[in-house]
């Protein structure tokens, strides 16, 4: 079954010839034109890859990335017309696996997509965590310790994955914040923060 692309950009033109384009090189490939959409999308059609543009109408693609991050570890593909450096810090530490400025090559972002797609083929070569008597599986996320099952929130779940993603390392809270906690943790400037079991002070970027 070939990969799944959604391609997340408010403008139309350009959503369509990237959907072309795709599509002529054998994905399936659906579409979003604001940040709303994008993420319903994500949960209905279950995507391989994302690319996601940066300003998006309702929900910016940062708030979008960060809240991908709390369902899902899709490889995301930040596309945008912001260049400067800590622009792209700010979206790598959002949760984007990669960044590309526009203007862009259709034959970089095609070997991009394929780099992504094999890093992620890679990845999920498991789909179980397992530490001593405690087994996650990150699939159906169900966890088990000894053979019982435990009742974990869909955050506990993430930070005991990460956790065992990293065993025997030293975590920093910043870290867990950022990889857990993304969206609660660096909050959306237009909306109420959500309520989170750690409230750190918002952070000024």
């Amino acid at each position: 079954m070939p990969e799944k692309i959604l391609v997340v950009d408010d403008d139309p033109n350009l959503r369509e010839t990237l959907a072309l384009n795709l599509r002529a090189s054998g994905y399936r490939v659906v579409t979003a034109g604001d940040g709303v959409t994008a993420l319903e999308q994500t949960q209905a059609e279950h995507p391989d890859l994302i690319i996601l543009d940066l300003m998006l109408p309702e929900l910016d693609g940062l708030t979008v990335c960060r809240s991908l991050r709390q369902i899902s570890d899709v490889p995301v593909l930040m596309l945008t017309a912001r260049t400067g450096e800590l622009d792209k810090i700010v979206g790598l530490e959002s949760g984007a696996d990669d960044y590309m400025t526009k203007p862009f090559s259709l034959g970089e972002l095609q070997a991009r997509i394929r780099a992504l797609l094999r890093r992620a083929g890679s990845r999920q070569t498991t789909d179980e965590l397992i530490a001593g008597d405690l087994a996650l599986n990150l699939v159906s996320r169900r966890a088990f310790l000894a053979g019982k099952e435990l009742v974990l929130s869909p955050k506990e779940f993430s930070l005991l994955a990460e956790l065992m993603r990293h065993h025997g390392a030293v975590l920093s809270r910043d870290l867990l914040l950022t990889r857990v906690w993304g969206f609660d943790y660096y909050g959306d400037a237009g909306s109420e923060r959500r309520s989170s079991p750690i409230r750190p002070r918002r952070r000024v970027l």
